[in-house]
């Protein structure tokens, strides 16, 4: 989502500007759409530049490296609130110019304070929720509070998971805080930095201090004290001496970002929620949705697997009937029928897929339909051109192969589905960060397990039925992807007309299933195994796949509608392990990329 740094010197200098840039460069993996850097001189006066672009763009056009002073904050925003420009570019200034913040993850209250702030007089110059935080602190320190008193009396009213890091123009100290985001403290000769981000501490010192969430730090160019944002009781904590790379550090100690990416989904997971709750783009989404005569879920490769899985969800939740298509054969097969009060959602990571663009192209020169859009990435050609648009909050994915994306690409559309109906099967929705953990902890060995048979051969099928059947194409397409064996994915009620003639002895089939199903799934079991296959099932406990299936990977107990969630991850987690069972780089597979701009 967003990246910064903080950094507290004995006296002024000439290289803050390229300290501040260098440190930048260590955030960029993050993924980002503006850059900024804020520096304070000894004598308390305040420079602020930032703009929207690249690192090097900005630092050539506003020369950010020759930028001088005692302390700085450099930060790396990647839109969630507000459209990527100039003025919702951080670091942010308060009312006054006295002070100044950043901040790294969601408030998703913004919407609501904004309007308070306003009310009260301040001048929110911009849509970002990181301007709400500095004008947060800034209502308490009007009032004649310290900044300090100020941070802590601002965290009552920020909803959300984020980290912060925030100074005033009077004393030569800086104020972090950990409210849910990641966030470290360095430990140099000379100065003290602060960054939600390990690396772009690494750069210049390996004396890190870890924190916890509910704790800020207070500190100087040479002391630092850790306190309790509720109560302000100090903690003692030493600096450990890391011994992580740069290059480790990036993948969070991880070996490849596609893992990395996977442990991170439950986190993802939760701050969507938050979002959705919160944010007044939802309501909007959703009354063009029950406003269509018909709605239709477009989108390609892993986001049309998204799509198709949110149809059960949409007619089973909902009771609503929705047509998922292919992005690339909307309108040869549906362009003729959408009419101008229907619904066309599309779904994509980048925002830039080019069959995507063909389909809002021709719903708009035709003034067919209203185009909404699912997207990773604000900022971009299909967010821009969406009458609604809800983000997946899921940061760069450095990943080829989608992992989290997808994700949050089946929790908004879930979301919208419980919203839209009132039914038994939408409860739960909490429960799925904790599912998506507890589905990472118990399938990672035997899921290394099954890998080691895999990679041995050169083909084989994944099956789903019912609402697991997009949850098969997703990760018969994660194999693909990765290991570059052929895995073909299939409703598993077709096996049987046709592909059954490849089964030969120990020819491995892979099931996604639930136990509410086993009574049909039990009988697309036996077909292969009585005919020497062998048979995984991924699945939540069940008594009938332990007695058919040769291996059984287990996925956490579920409502019906949520087992996608936690099937998906084993599927993930298999494509991984069979790519580095093969020694191959699961983050950068041959002959594709992470966005298609081509026909």
């Amino acid at each position: 989502m967003c990246g910064f740094f903080g950094i507290v010197f004995s006296e002024e200098k000439d290289e803050l500007g390229r300290c501040l840039v260098q440190a930048a460069r260590r955030l960029i993996y993050r993924g980002y759409d503006s850059v900024g850097c804020a520096t304070v001189s000894e004598s308390g006066l305040i420079e602020l530049r930032k703009d929207a672009g690249k690192v090097e763009d900005v630092n050539r056009r506003l020369r950010l490296e020759e930028m001088r002073g005692i302390r700085g904050i450099t930060q790396l925003r990647w839109a969630t609130f507000g459209a990527p420009n100039a003025v919702n570019a951080q670091p942010h200034l308060g009312c006054r110019d006295d002070i100044v913040g950043a901040h790294n993850g969601n408030i998703v209250n913004t919407a609501q304070l904004r309007e308070e702030l306003k009310k009260e007089g301040h001048l929110i110059r911009g849509e970002n929720d990181g301007e709400v935080v500095v004008h947060a602190v800034e209502k308490f320190y009007r009032l004649g509070s310290t900044l300090e008193e100020s941070i802590r009396r601002a965290a009552d009213l920020l909803r959300g998971d984020y980290a912060c890091c925030i100074t005033d123009s009077r004393e030569n100290k800086m104020y972090t805080v950990k409210m849910g985001s990641s966030l470290y403290l360095g430990i140099g000769e000379g100065f003290i930095c602060c960054s939600s981000d390990l690396p772009s501490i690494l750069e210049f010192t390996r004396r890190i201090v870890p924190l916890n969430d509910g704790e800020y730090v207070v500190f100087n160019s040479e002391s630092y004290e850790i306190r309790l944002i509720g109560s302000g009781r100090n903690v003692t904590r030493p600096p450990q001496i890391s011994e992580l790379s740069i290059e480790a550090a990036h993948k969070g100690g991880f070996p490849y970002f596609m893992l990395k990416e996977i442990h991170e989904q439950p986190e993802k997971a939760a701050a969507l929620i938050g979002f959705l709750k919160e944010t007044e783009h939802t309501e909007k989404f959703l009354q063009i949705l029950r406003e269509s005569s018909h709605i239709y879920f477009v989108g390609s490769g892993t986001s049309y697997h998204a799509c198709l899985t949110a149809s059960y969800f949409f007619n089973q939740i909902a009771g609503k009937a929705v047509t998922p298509v292919i992005a690339a054969s909307f309108v040869e097969q549906y362009g003729n029928a959408v009419r101008e009060n229907d619904a066309v959602v599309c779904v994509s990571q980048s925002g830039e897929t080019k069959d995507l663009i063909n389909v809002v192209n021709f719903c708009q020169q035709k003034k067919r339909g209203k185009i909404l859009a699912v997207v990773n990435v604000l900022g971009s050609s299909l967010m821009f051109r969406s009458q609604a648009y809800l983000p997946l909050v899921s940061d760069l994915e450095v990943s080829v192969p989608a992992t989290k994306t997808f994700v949050n690409q089946l929790l908004v559309l879930y979301y919208l589905a419980r919203e839209l109906g009132d039914h038994p099967a939408s409860a739960g929705l909490e429960e799925i960060p904790a599912l998506l953990r507890r589905s990472i902890e118990i399938s990672e060995g035997p899921c290394r397990e099954l890998a080691s048979r895999l990679k041995l051969w050169q083909e084989f099928y994944c099956l789903g039925y019912g609402v697991h059947y997009g949850i098969a194409l997703e990760g018969a397409l994660k194999m693909k992807e990765v290991t570059y064996h052929h895995c073909e994915g299939m409703y598993s009620s077709e096996f049987k007309h046709g592909p059954l003639s490849c089964v030969v002895e120990g020819y491995p089939v892979i099931f996604v299933a639930n136990p509410r199903d086993s009574g049909m799934i039990v009988s697309h079991m036996n077909e292969i195994s009585c005919r020497g296959g062998f048979v995984t099932a991924i699945s939540a406990e069940c008594e009938d796949f332990k007695r058919n299936a040769h291996l059984l990977i287990p996925a956490p107990a579920s409502d019906y509608l949520l087992s996608p969630f936690t099937c998906v991850v084993p599927l993930q987690l298999l494509a991984y392990y069979t790519a580095t069972a093969l020694d191959l780089d699961p983050d950068f597979p041959r002959n594709i990329s992470k966005t298609l701009t081509v026909d």
